[in-house]
């Protein structure tokens, strides 16, 4: 089970080694591999990625990298499928606070799990959702 759920851009982030995620952010992907607990990827995420690389906002090395770090074992990072009781969750992830659906669902994701949301997404710190970055 995931200890926390990472956004599209933490975790892409994270796999690229970038400097654009934060200290705390970086501490919490490692203290979940050391702890050996795996960091929660809402399945819209992956979506968000291909789309971000088809329109050349990320680095196309991106995917093979998820998919690199996903099919290790154990694995750091976990797909959370889009269930129907995370789908309704969204209902609490107000889309004036919050536009971007992508942003809904995974933000509904921690929600739903009930797990702190590594992002670094002012609207999305403004909800009652324990974040990190």
């Amino acid at each position: 089970m995931a200890g926390v759920v990472a956004d599209t851009h933490a975790v892409i982030w994270y796999l690229l080694d970038s400097p654009l995620l934060s200290a705390p952010a970086l501490a919490q992907f490692e203290a979940c591999r050391t702890g050996g607990v795996s960091v929660g990827v809402a399945s819209i995420s992956l979506v968000e990625m291909v789309y971000l690389v088809d329109k050349g906002r990320i680095p196309p090395e991106t995917i093979p990298l998820l998919e690199a770090g996903l099919a290790r074992q154990p694995s750091l990072l976990e797909v959370i499928p889009l269930t129907q009781p995370i789908a309704l969750s969204v209902r609490q992830v107000p889309r004036e606070r919050v536009p971007d659906l992508p942003d809904r669902v995974i933000a509904a994701t921690a929600l739903y799990l009930g797990v702190p949301l590594i992002s670094r997404d002012r609207r999305i710190q403004l909800l009652s959702l324990t974040t990190i970055w």
